[in-house]
């Protein structure tokens, strides 16, 4: 085991690889290490192995697959923005938990950790091997030389009229690819079906109880706590409807869940199906089986 004077140097190095690299040096864009500092700050009960195992996701959702292993006990979550509020249910303080610590942002006071933490194993080793990969990668940059200048005398003239030498204007790139319209706007639930909205904030649970969530022009019934997954509620009685109306109703639902599966998709979000029955989750399938449906049990 390494003593706490190593580990605490290791994370120093690792914390001097986020500053900003001079120009010309090699930069890693992806959230790994970001991810790890973070994660080294939380006891696991595995040994750190699912945090290195998702941390070049976004930490939402490292936060979502890895929240089970997080040692419990240890740990205590404080709602500091009050943004992570959803009704009183006895699903709500799970919901609260994970919402608070799934936040992209470090919110002082909002986990407390009980007792000294000694980085986990596996995310020390992610670490180091971090640190290795990042300082190979700065010292081939630094040694890749650079093209000689061509003599001004061998150059090929500049085209007449061009400032620039390009005979073509540069192309514009898109400084923010992600589409304001992806930007979820919490709207009123739809309708006045006090079943379908309650099962809609308490079953994902819902970020915003009470609302829909409009994402690329489609409304959704609710977008999950803590992960950017965007669900789709149905409650009405399936089971109860003849053969003929089933079919009916499969074919209008399929038409509707793919339109609201591109608009997740083109957005960046996941996208899941909730039913009341086991029956309707089964019909759905046969006609898609890639869709993600899970029974909420929730009832009419």
């Amino acid at each position: 085991m390494r003593s706490p004077p190593c580990i605490a140097l290791l994370l120093l190095l690792s914390a001097c690889a986020t500053m900003d690299p001079s120009p010309g040096e090699w930069e890693d864009p992806n959230p790994r290490l970001a991810n790890l500092q973070r994660a080294a700050q939380y006891p696991w009960t595995d040994d750190g192995h699912c945090v290195v195992r998702e941390a070049s996701t976004e930490w939402p959702l490292l936060a979502e697959r890895c929240f089970h292993v997080l040692d419990h006990g240890r740990v205590k979550f404080r709602d500091a923005t009050g943004r992570c509020a959803v009704a009183s249910t006895a699903l709500a303080p799970a919901a609260v938990a994970l919402c608070v610590f799934a936040a992209p942002e470090i919110v002082v006071g909002a986990v407390i950790v009980m007792g000294a933490v000694v980085v986990a194993a596996a995310i020390t080793e992610g670490l180091e091997a971090y640190e290795r990969n990042a300082s190979r990668e700065r010292a081939k940059h630094k040694t890749q030389a650079r093209p000689a200048k061509e003599p001004l005398a061998n150059r090929p003239p500049k085209p007449e009229g061009s400032r620039t030498g390009d005979i073509f204007p540069p192309v514009p790139t898109e400084s923010n690819p992600r589409r304001p319209a992806c930007e979820p706007i919490p709207v009123p639930h739809a309708g006045e079906d006090a079943p379908h909205n309650e099962c809609a904030d308490k079953f994902p649970p819902n970020r915003y109880p009470g609302m829909d969530v409009l994402v690329a022009g489609m409304r959704f019934d609710a977008l999950q706590v803590g992960v950017r997954v965007l669900w789709e509620i149905k409650t009405h009685r399936f089971d109860t409807y003849n053969d003929f109306v089933r079919d009916q109703e499969i074919e209008k639902e399929i038409e509707q869940l793919h339109k609201e599966l591109n608009a997740a998709s083109a957005c960046g979000y996941d996208f899941v199906v909730g039913v009341s029955t086991q029956a309707h989750k089964q019909a759905l399938l046969d006609r898609d089986p890639e869709l993600k449906i899970v029974v909420t049990g929730c009832p009419r």
